[in-house]
């Protein structure tokens, strides 16, 4: 059936004879067949339920239109979080995070991880100053830096408030050294900032920070405490909570795996710059993308070919944590599955949503919805769904949880050779 691999590969943006050529190779390794057309199949299916759902007519449907009701939907789905969680203050959470993060700990609670002990990261503080916060504060050393303003928060704030090349020469210099007997198991740590912090934030960066981020080796999910103020807000800030709740965990599990394995700096560096190998793949191999290459190049050469993403896995368990929000006693009834299942979804519809083109491609996913509503519409996110879709050929060959422990084994090799 060469119409799916056509329709698949324009969704993908790639080529029908990349899908025909990884059809024959994993029908050869896997013993199965139609693949491709159970997928197509499964993504019309899905497609046609959710535009009646939305109460929307196939015949002479608009991009435009199947786009608005979705962000309507997410919308709705937005302000009902908003409410649900009690109207977040984020500046009033510092101390209690309360009905934020009590619920994103209720839906996914991490076991305890293996991080970088909180006394060599002073340690290595101590070797490489970060001289913009010890300015700002009035310290004179990094000691006296975490001991008064906190652990936690101080390593979020290196994130926003160093310089690039501070950054780089932290990373580049001070974890080289570093070896198992400086980690330690210790709880995953989710923490809103003081309103402080937002003073340095401000006078370091040029524009909006993204207001959650992660920092994998010392297990440190932090919030910055901006006002909530655009639509969309609150449900990225929390399906992003819930990524991380998924994502650290994958990488404490790989840091304490590789720390009884030669060459450990290397790897466990690798591991947090996201690496991805360069050049072809080789024969009979399939390439590991760990992070979203089309943020920076839509066009990078490696999001044509056969990949598995794992940053697409974290965000489809934070999605289905997002799904569980109906067994809270608050939420029962609640329609937070909603999306569920969708992640790897997508269709063309005519009259396009960008100038002079005649159709595009709509994006059913949950992340990428939330990020363009946030966005205001000026971006229409594609690339979740899309690399959702490569991992969704894989699973379909391989199952979901051999995939992921395919990648776990090969993640710093780059390729998963079959």
């Amino acid at each position: 059936m060469v119409f799916a691999h056509e329709k698949l590969a324009r969704i993908l943006r790639t080529k029908p004879e990349v899908l025909l050529s990884l059809e024959e190779k994993m029908n050869s390794l896997t013993g199965k067949s139609g693949v491709m057309e159970k997928i197509l199949i499964e993504n019309d299916i899905l497609v046609k339920r959710t535009l009646s759902e939305l109460g929307l007519s196939e015949a002479g449907l608009k991009a435009e239109k199947v786009y608005d009701a979705l962000v309507a939907r997410i919308e709705y789905m937005d302000k009902d979080l908003y409410n649900f969680l009690g109207r977040p203050i984020l500046s009033e959470m510092s101390g209690v995070c309360g009905k934020l993060c009590e619920t994103s700990l209720f839906l996914n609670k991490p076991k305890t991880g293996f991080f970088i002990k909180k006394e060599k990261a002073v340690e290595m503080l101590e070797k490489f100053p970060p001289q913009n916060l010890l300015d700002h504060f009035g310290y004179k050393t990094a000691e006296e830096l975490v001991r008064k303003e906190g652990f936690s928060s101080v390593v979020s704030a290196l994130r926003f408030a160093q310089d690039s090349k501070w950054m780089h020469e932290f990373f580049d210099r001070a974890y080289n050294e570093l070896t198992a007997e400086d980690f330690e198991e210790r709880e995953v740590e989710l923490k809103v900032l003081e309103t402080k912090w937002l003073d340095v934030a401000e006078k370091f960066l040029e524009k909006k920070y993204h207001n959650v981020s992660h920092l994998k080796e010392f297990g440190v999910i932090f919030i910055i405490p901006l006002e909530i103020d655009t639509k969309g807000e609150t449900l990225r800030m929390f399906t992003l909570i819930l990524h991380y709740l998924n994502e650290v965990p994958f990488y404490s599990k790989l840091f304490k795996k590789f720390s009884v394995e030669e060459n450990f700096p290397p790897k466990l560096k690798s591991l947090l710059r996201g690496d991805v190998a360069e050049g072809p793949a080789p024969d009979n191999a399939v390439r590991i993308v760990q992070r979203y290459l089309a943020k920076d190049d839509k066009n990078d050469f490696r999001l044509f070919e056969p990949h598995i993403n794992p940053e697409a896995e974290h965000w489809y368990k934070a999605e289905t944590d997002l799904a569980n929000l109906n067994s809270v006693p608050e939420e029962k009834g609640r329609a937070t599955g909603y999306w569920r299942g969708l992640d790897f979804v997508g269709d063309f519809f005519p009259d396009g949503l960008e100038k002079g083109e005649k159709e595009n491609l709509v994006s059913f996913d949950l992340i990428d919805l939330v990020m363009s509503l946030v966005k205001k519409g000026e971006i229409k996110y594609l690339y979740h769904q899309q690399e959702a879709l490569w991992n969704k050929i894989f699973i379909e060959y391989l199952g979901r949880e051999k995939l992921n422990e395919l990648v776990e084994e090969n993640i710093v090799s780059g390729f998963i050779k079959f």
